[in-house]
């Protein structure tokens, strides 16, 4: 499969590189804030609230935004959440004295992330064939590792010319630039749910949905923990480059497998199969960190883990698209990243007390126990998983019969 020629359908790489760019500031925020607060004298106390408001406000609206997304469309809610959290990366920004302001700035800032990835992933099936879709969610999956690149350093740069609160500013208008180009395009447009039915559990109604997403939680877990774990490694084993530099290699993995799964044209196994064996291989390329060996293999381990991260990703996108109730999916790719998000932020949280009180190995233990978790719900929901998938394409057959 060419990723050329997938691009070239129209609006792909359009949708592609606006999604990208308008999501920028959630991945500046997690270091323009701390730092701008940290050159106006905040206490790392405080500095911890701010963020955390970011990071809560975003995870719980989220849902929220994707329902209301199904229920008016794409423009009115993506420009809408651009001004709003522009606003409250301003205010952040103007009021780093005054601690009320700062911590509503932040709570605005989270709660109004426009919901551009479940939109993106909403609007693929009408954007690229049917062939070309798993291809088009391996693309994004994949592509979304320049943002944790290319945040931080668009906050360096900012902060080498301007200074941190500068930073702010600049994913203002990032996030406002990238959502103009999503939602002015046609498809965004044009796109609109089909009807649903009243019910307020929305896509969680799905009983093989709630497996998946309750899975990826786990995933989740093992991203936070790799986070702090590989700082804990860097200051053990000094490596050029330190913890950012395992860091990279593992984004730089994960874009690797999320093209390579993309370009095979046909799997001969399902999706829902394919999402518990990609599990377990995540699950074990963790399993080798609690080894903690020297650097050249521990960069090792960091791209073998990448690699198998992104194509997760990618076929759980599929299952999404597939197993999400009749106008839901986006609410239902906004609670993968929720969870996926509360995930990692828990990991994050845990892992530092495990290596306050048993050490590094133990640390590392974490984010295996998190995948375990989510290959063993994967096996115990398996079977709805393959049931309710050969439903929605027999289901999808139909019109064409």
């Amino acid at each position: 499969m060419s990723y050329v020629s997938l691009l070239r359908n129209p609006y792909a790489a359009r949708l592609l590189a606006g999604t990208l760019v308008g999501r920028l500031p959630s991945a500046m925020a997690a270091v323009a804030i701390p730092l701008a607060l940290r050159d106006a004298g905040a206490p790392y106390g405080f500095i911890g609230l701010a963020v955390g408001a970011f990071a809560v406000a975003a995870a719980v609206a989220g849902p929220l935004l994707g329902r209301l997304v199904d229920r008016v469309g794409q423009p009115l809610v993506l420009l809408g959440t651009a001004v709003l959290a522009g606003c409250g990366f301003l205010v952040v920004a103007v009021a780093l004295d005054h601690r009320a302001g700062v911590v509503a700035g932040a709570a605005l800032a989270g709660a109004a992330t426009p919901p551009l990835e479940p939109c993106l992933r909403a609007l693929w099936p009408d954007v690229v064939d049917a062939g070309k879709l798993e291809s088009a969610y391996a693309l994004d999956s994949a592509s979304q590792q320049l943002i944790f690149v290319g945040g931080p350093l668009i906050v360096a740069g900012c902060v080498s010319v301007a200074s941190p609160a500068g930073a702010l500013w600049a994913a203002s208008l990032l996030g406002l630039a990238g959502v103009l180009v999503v939602a002015t395009a046609a498809p965004a447009r044009a796109w609109r749910a089909p009807a649903r039915r009243a019910d307020w559990l929305g896509p969680m109604r799905s009983r093989s949905l709630v497996v998946l997403l309750t899975s990826l939680t786990g995933v989740g877990v093992a991203i936070g923990t790799l986070n702090v774990v590989v700082v804990s490694y860097a200051e053990e084993h000094p490596l050029p480059g330190g913890a950012p530099t395992l860091l990279s290699l593992n984004a730089l993995g994960a874009l690797a497998g999320g093209l390579l799964y993309g370009a095979v044209r046909r799997w001969p196994v399902p999706p829902a199969r394919r999402t518990l064996l990609l599990a377990v291989g995540l699950a074990l390329g963790y399993a080798l960190l609690c080894l903690l060996p020297a650097p050249p293999f521990m960069a090792c381990l960091m791209l073998l883990t990448g690699l198998f991260l992104a194509p997760l990703l990618t076929v759980s996108f599929v299952l999404v698209g597939e197993l999400a109730p009749t106008g839901t999916v986006t609410e239902a790719f906004a609670w993968l990243v929720t969870l996926v998000a509360s995930g990692s932020a828990l990991g994050s949280a845990v892992v530092g007390l495990v290596l306050e009180h048993r050490g590094l190995t133990w640390a590392a233990a974490c984010g295996v126990l998190g995948l375990a978790s989510s290959v063993l719900i994967l096996l115990a929901g398996q079977s709805r998983l393959d049931l309710d998938q050969r439903a929605d394409a027999r289901a999808s057959a139909v019109p064409s019969a």
